[in-house]
């Protein structure tokens, strides 16, 4: 075959193309194999005790029996596909439920909508009895307030002791930190205070022994500067405590306008992240604080505005393939009824519904917030009470398990005949969607909505799952 084109010259073309390869898969690792939580629980620092995750599995689980009894209830307030079909009658209700529990499989195919909502229900359930956090933030900033310096001080000393009882008595949650407050001139110096007294009394307490997964939170980051004096202080305490190198993790919070564009017109994202030198593990998007730097009014600083999608979208874009994960925001809203019961009393039939009402708006909005973050990407958020974690778990649970058969079957299509081009009922799917559907099956599983199971049944192993690259997977099948 003729060619134009010299060895030397075809040599040093790809020696050209190796170097910027090089430097790509540099800069983009891929996204962590690690595992991340689905949230983080962010709680006062004067609250904080070791026993914080089980107390808040409690009142979530008695939440859960409060205003939502049985499966049906709970999936016709939170709208859960073809919900309304489910029975309210308590004997047709009693009868669906034995059945399921016999035989769920069978139940699957001819009522659907059951299967999915006794099965969210039910690991609903499990899950805030055997993990009910999964991250938790000990807070400094906006759940803490601003109080005298002394009083704060004995709140650091207080927290730290408590988390080491925590390590000792194997209690805490999985991921846990703490949030520090801004480095903005106003709270800079209370910031470095707080986390030094936190850091040394854990030292102390634990000879220097860390819990697993701890990170402390930056908010309200504006410049990179303020992420690297952060990071020397973190090297700084690290070494003069004993902590082991590189322990100290952090993660950024993106609530302001200037730390998504800046006033060049740049990208502040990346330079954020890059000023932090290895060190940040996660950026964390924070809706209202957002919303309110944008000049958005009270009313309607929501969740899903699209100044809010418009950051989402950026900070995923910015972030993508380099290892560092992301977190949408809370909902403000919380399920908490406006009657309480007096002492030795009990609230009258009207003011149940009351509440009930309440409860279930709460829920329905913490809901839909959830899914509209799982539709834009986002597997992580921040819970505020202990009510929403009940909604949290539904959510995962509902998003994955209410698309699985129709990704299996897509799936399954698409590796019988080595990626290429299928038809599976009217979904076409291409090479390009082999990714996605793959993606889908690693976040169910690593929110604990997908079994291994349920991967398995789709003809894919789990060696070929945890490789995370379709592209190798067909690769592999074809001997390409």
């Amino acid at each position: 075959m003729k060619l134009t084109l010299t060895h030397d010259e075809m040599s040093a073309y790809c020696a050209e193309l190796h170097d910027a390869n090089a430097v790509f898969k540099s800069d983009y690792p891929a996204d962590s194999f690690e595992r991340q939580p689905v949230h983080t629980v962010y709680g006062g620092a004067n609250l904080f005790k070791a026993g914080f995750a089980p107390k808040l599995g409690e009142v979530a689980l008695k939440t859960l029996e409060t205003y939502a009894p049985s499966f049906s209830v709970f999936a016709k307030v939170l709208g859960l596909p073809r919900a309304e079909m489910l029975p309210s009658n308590p004997f047709e209700l009693g009868s669906l439920t034995r059945a399921l529990e016999a035989n769920p499989e069978q139940v699957r195919e001819t009522k659907p909508a059951a299967w999915l909502a006794f099965t969210v229900y039910n690991r609903v359930v499990k899950k805030l009895q055997a993990e009910p956090i999964e991250d938790n933030r000990i807070d400094f900033e906006d759940g803490y307030g601003n109080r005298p310096d002394a009083e704060e001080d004995a709140h650091a000393v207080a927290a730290a002791d408590e988390v080491a009882k925590g390590m000792a008595d194997n209690v805490l949650s999985p991921f846990i930190g703490i949030r520090v407050k801004t480095f903005s001139d106003e709270c800079k110096v209370r910031s470095i205070r707080t986390l030094d007294i936190f850091l040394t009394r854990l030292a102390e307490k634990t000879g220097s022994k860390l819990p697993k997964n701890f990170i402390v939170t930056l908010p309200k980051v504006t410049i990179p500067t303020q992420v690297s004096t952060f990071v020397k202080i973190l090297e700084n305490l690290e070494t003069r405590l004993g902590f082991a190198k590189d322990s100290l993790k952090m993660e950024i919070m993106i609530e302001t306008t200037q730390s998504i564009i800046n006033h060049k017109g740049e990208n502040t994202v990346p330079l954020l992240v890059a000023a932090a030198g290895g060190r940040c593990r996660s950026a964390i998007f924070g809706t209202y604080d957002y919303t309110a730097s944008c000049n958005i009014t009270a009313a309607h600083q929501t969740h899903t505005h699209p100044a809010c999608d418009f950051a989402r979208h950026v900070l995923q874009v910015s972030l993508a393939g380099t290892g560092i994960t992301i977190s949408d925001g809370a909902t403000t809203i919380m399920p908490i009824g406006p009657h309480k019961a007096p002492k030795d009393g009990v609230l009258s039939a009207q003011q149940m519904d009351e509440n009930r009402s309440v409860v279930h708006g709460a829920w329905k909005l913490h809901y839909d917030n959830i899914m509209h973050s799982l539709r834009h990407g986002y597997y992580q958020g921040w819970d505020l009470n202990p009510g929403q974690l009940p909604v949290r778990y539904a959510a995962m649970d509902a998003f994955f398990l209410s698309g699985l058969q129709d990704a299996s079957a897509r799936l399954n299509a698409f590796l019988n005949k080595a990626a290429q081009a299928t038809l599976v009922g009217n979904t076409f799917d291409d090479a390009a969607t082999g990714q996605g559907l793959l993606n889908f099956f690693l976040r169910g599983m690593a929110c604990g909505a997908i079994t291994e199971q349920e991967v398995l049944a789709t003809g894919i192993t789990l060696d070929e799952l945890r490789s995370r690259s379709f592209v190798r997977i067909v690769s592999n099948r074809t001997g390409k």
